[in-house]
């Protein structure tokens, strides 16, 4: 007797799930409709022109003399381990070096006051060279990540976590930061080893 009440209970189940909705339905016409857009946005794909300086990931544009775009914490982490910029570059690098200051990177260590009066100061050296920025403002981090996405010629050297994050994902841009009282280069140390 058991098994005859199972029985039952199985094939009214079976019945209850073989309902069907109707092809009229607003939900059917509403997923239909969804599935047609994510069919849409798929399809259109735009992929980023790649630098013909770039050989894969090696940067082709880059050799000695070294470009190198220094940012405003850059400048006071060398003075405050008492290391001089240009020196301590060309140790690093083992070729000659020519520091690049934008006119935004100096305008906001002007705004910082008088605590970064000797930055201001090294900024100003004649051995520093001036590029000047025809955008609006003076947010610096934007200029550099802009000049560099432009130009692949330049080393950037900056201590700014958010910046060094923005700048490793161009790719083929060198970073030099301070650690360890000296400089350090994140992409020559990558790759010295494969050469």
């Amino acid at each position: 007797a058991r098994g005859k009440q199972n029985r039952k209970y199985v094939k009214q189940k079976f019945a209850q799930m073989k309902k069907m909705i109707s092809l009229k339905d607003p939900r059917i016409a509403a997923n239909q409709e969804k599935e047609k857009k994510k069919k849409v946005k798929k399809t259109i794909n735009e992929v980023p022109q790649v630098s013909s300086a770039l050989f894969f990931q090696y940067n082709t544009q880059l050799g000695p003399p070294y470009h190198i775009l220094v940012d405003t914490n850059f400048v006071n982490y060398s003075i405050k381990y008492k290391l001089d910029i240009i020196q301590s570059m060309m140790d690093c690098l083992y070729a000659k070096c020519i520091p690049y200051i934008t006119d935004c990177v100096l305008a906001e260590t002007e705004k910082l006051g008088r605590k970064y009066k000797v930055a201001l100061r090294i900024m100003k050296d004649s051995r520093f060279e001036r590029l000047p920025c025809l955008h609006r403002g003076t947010y610096a981090d934007d200029c550099l990540v802009q000049r560099v996405t432009q130009h692949k010629c330049y080393i950037v050297a900056t201590n700014d976590r958010d910046l060094r994050r923005r700048i490793r994902k161009i790719p083929g841009v060198p970073i030099m930061y301070i650690a360890h009282h000296r400089y350090i280069n994140l992409f020559f140390d990558k790759y010295r080893n494969k050469f």
